[in-house]
């Protein structure tokens, strides 16, 4: 995907840029956009230890930088569309690949830069294992078997986990990611009979693997069926606190806060207490019905049985009310989780400083973030940096957004993702900065950060750019994007449509058209399916 987005980039910077363009010279301009368009991809660092001596720094910066170059050396051998035999060929032929050691580390960071393009990560994948000397590890291959899940390739991860099994490397978390997959993909009675194949795999049925059914059952919303095979196993697979956890959050996620509380009573029959993640579960099913009387009462029952509540029961809370602009009572949270000496975490100061930038107090939430998080020892993730950008953004303070995505990219702890960009690209199309700004950001995100776009940004993207009468970059990003397999919004499609139409680009026109129809010919097809039960 990588590559595709790389060169639409360089694409619609040209159209985004004429001013540039104009002031230097088309060729000039292209030569410079080349240069940097070529330079090799700089890698996500791993998050080092937070004290270490400078020979040990030096050191692994040393490391990082030789992993960095073959990285994307490999990455620059990967087009889309290749097959296996031109991946091969091309590693082999190269003789900058032949110097390479793959490594388990450099091996990982290979699959992860290609986590959304199911091709070239299985390409990649059966490239390592013809190395001689190289075995992938468990996890890189359970890795794969996420990345065909997510990408709904269910033939081809079913084809690669039986070559696993006939490897004997199929382990339970494996058996977790394609029962979670298919369950995703609505087929949860392929879920179901993945469980009583277990034995095939050399694995058993018992009480962990009992709960990964139940728990992938449940978080698609499919209670009852996990209820009813739960009833059947029980006399064989006894149930542990694990078991009715998942079925309280199970009950809470279809909205049935009453079978949640009758699980409490089932779950004390079988010599079980509830926890802290029980009382939580349905607390947090409470916000979001309102019903904040209900909450209190359960803090105070907690804090009875002595089960004292936790920094994430006190961070849903908080959040929740923040939701409902209800923020004074939000930051009274705060007091009472600090009162009863509770130690606030990252995602606790997330919460906190995003409910400080909705509130409209961008003092006290820079404060909790270059002072109290410090202070504290309390880590920033990239979601807290994000929180930053998007509430500056908000309150139409780009500059401040911008040193913080500067200080988050200095920062060894976290990297920017897409969301991190987001506003900021909002933020463009608001101020009417539609130039090099935003080709700025896109060439950052892809080229600099390796991100890939996804239907939410492409959405922004399509629509910003036909507001901003620049239809020619925009149907050049709808191209990118159904060439990655990502549908757009029949929304998105019709405001590209009109626009075409108006600027007399036919051709483009009739492409978007004739897509429109295809989706909903698939769309009726689906239906028709659904409705017959396939």
């Amino acid at each position: 995907m990588i590559f595709h987005v790389r060169n639409h980039i360089k694409r619609i910077s040209l159209l985004l840029v004429p001013s540039v363009c104009c002031a230097i010279g088309h060729d000039t301009f292209t030569t410079f956009c080349h240069s940097i368009w070529s330079k090799a991809f700089p890698s996500q660092l791993e998050s080092p230890p937070l004290m270490r001596t400078q020979i040990g720094r030096q050191e692994e910066q040393s490391l990082d930088l030789t992993e960095r170059s073959d990285l994307d050396i490999l990455v620059s051998k990967i087009r889309a569309g290749s097959i296996d035999v031109e991946v091969l060929q091309s590693f082999t032929h190269a003789q900058a690949c032949n110097s390479i050691q793959l490594s388990h580390n450099l091996f990982d960071k290979l699959l992860h830069r290609f986590k959304d393009d199911w091709k070239s990560a299985l390409h990649v994948f059966k490239w390592a294992e013809s190395l001689a000397g190289y075995k992938p590890l468990p996890e890189s291959y359970d890795m794969m078997v996420d990345i065909l899940g997510k990408a709904r390739q269910m033939d081809q991860m079913r084809g690669f986990v039986e070559e696993m099994r006939l490897g004997h490397l199929v382990t339970l978390s494996t058996i977790g990611k394609v029962m979670r997959r298919l369950s995703g993909a609505g087929n949860w009675e392929a879920a179901s009979r993945v469980f009583d194949e277990l034995g095939n795999f050399g694995l058993e049925k018992n009480t962990e693997s009992m709960n990964l059914l139940l728990d992938t059952l449940c978080k698609e919303k499919k209670v009852e069926q996990a209820r009813k095979i739960f009833l059947e196993l029980k006399s064989h697979i006894p149930p542990d606190a694990r078991t009715f956890n998942i079925f309280i959050h199970g009950w809470c996620k279809v909205n049935r806060v009453d079978e949640a509380h009758w699980t409490f009573q089932e779950m004390k029959g079988h010599g079980c207490r509830p926890s802290v993640i029980s009382y939580s579960t349905i607390i947090q099913s409470y916000c979001r019905q309102s019903n904040f009387h209900r909450v209190y009462e359960l803090l105070d029952e907690m804090e009875a049985q002595g089960c004292p509540p936790n920094v994430v029961t006190y961070t849903t809370i908080m959040a929740s009310l923040a939701k409902l602009r209800k923020f004074d009572e939000a930051l009274q949270i705060v007091e009472r989780m600090k009162s009863v000496g509770c130690k606030p975490d990252s995602l606790f100061y997330n919460a906190l400083i995003h409910t400080l930038g909705r509130a409209g107090q961008l003092q006290e939430a820079a404060y909790v973030f270059e002072v109290e998080m410090p202070k504290t020892g309390a880590i920033p993730t990239t979601s807290t940096y994000n929180s930053m950008i998007a509430m500056f953004c908000h309150h139409a303070q780009e500059q401040k957004a911008f040193n913080i995505l500067k200080e988050m990219e200095d920062s060894s702890l976290c990297k920017p993702d897409v969301q991190s960009y987001y506003p900021l690209l909002k933020s463009c199309f608001k101020t009417g900065k539609t130039d090099s700004c935003l080709s700025t950001l896109l060439d950052d995100m892809v080229n600099k950060h390796h991100l890939s776009l996804d239907n939410a940004t492409y959405t922004l993207l399509i629509h910003g750019l036909c507001r901003a009468n620049k239809c020619e970059s925009a149907y050049l990003l709808f191209e990118e994007m159904i060439g990655q397999e990502i549908t757009p919004r029949y929304k998105t499609c019709c405001l590209l449509l009109d626009e075409l139409k108006q600027k007399n680009m036919h051709e483009a026109a009739d492409r978007v058209e004739d897509f429109m129809k295809n989706m909903k010919t698939s769309t009726k097809t689906s239906l028709v399916r659904i409705l017959q039960g396939d």
